[in-house]
């Protein structure tokens, strides 16, 4: 058989089950996770119920997934942005503000991660428990390169890390639960001078950060 003619099902199938998952993220939205049903994920993706279960075995599977995939575009859109940036507080700084905006302009994205996810059951925890150490990983490797760097003085990298994502965490559940809906980008001059102070950059740095590093 021909590579072309073995190519062409194997694209489809790729096709379809990222239909699944947009289909998926939408309802999971939308009703949460308890409410959702997989013949509602089906209807909604074009596809039979036996379609989906050929991707996804269960429910759970599907959630998953869309847990994994929904971080790792988070942790690419974040490192393409910090890319440029060679001094690692302003990196921090940038980490920090490009999960806001982000969160800001999908805010079914962060209901996802944040709210549902701990909704959906104990079964999701642990998995939601890696999803917070991975970003608090994150902050914690620019941290470590400013203690090397000599801009800020030695601290405990990775608690330092635990507790700024845990700010972020905060704020971010706070957005979600308001009822209107507030502007969260808003919080973040506030949340920038807390967290840059609580690691001991000095005040005359941060302001130079916040001229610098405006809101894209």
């Amino acid at each position: 058989m021909s590579h072309e003619k073995t190519r062409e099902p194997q694209e489809r199938a790729v096709e379809r089950r990222e239909r699944i998952l947009d289909a998926a993220f939408t309802t999971f939205a939308e009703n949460g996770y308890r409410e959702t049903a997989i013949d509602a994920i089906a209807q909604r993706s074009s596809t039979s119920k036996g379609g989906v279960y050929f991707h996804f075995a269960t429910k759970e599977a599907i959630f998953r997934e869309l847990m994994r995939t929904t971080a790792d575009k988070l942790v690419e859109k974040v490192e393409r942005s910090v890319a440029a940036e060679s001094d690692p507080i302003a990196q921090a700084d940038i980490a920090i503000r490009t999960v806001l905006e982000t969160f800001a302009g999908h805010r079914r994205m962060a209901r996802l991660l944040f709210v549902d996810a701990f909704g959906a059951g104990r079964i999701f925890h642990a998995q939601v428990a890696e999803l917070h150490v991975r970003f608090s990983a994150l902050i914690t490797g620019y941290l470590d390169r400013a203690v090397v760097d000599g801009t800020i003085d030695p601290l405990d990298t990775r608690i330092a890390g635990e507790a700024w994502f845990g700010a972020l965490n905060e704020i971010v559940d706070r957005w979600l639960m308001a009822d209107p809906p507030t502007q969260l980008l808003d919080a973040y001059p506030t949340l920038r001078t807390l967290l840059l102070r609580s690691v001991g950059v000095a005040d005359a740095r941060i302001r130079e950060i916040a001229a610098t590093l405006r809101p894209r």
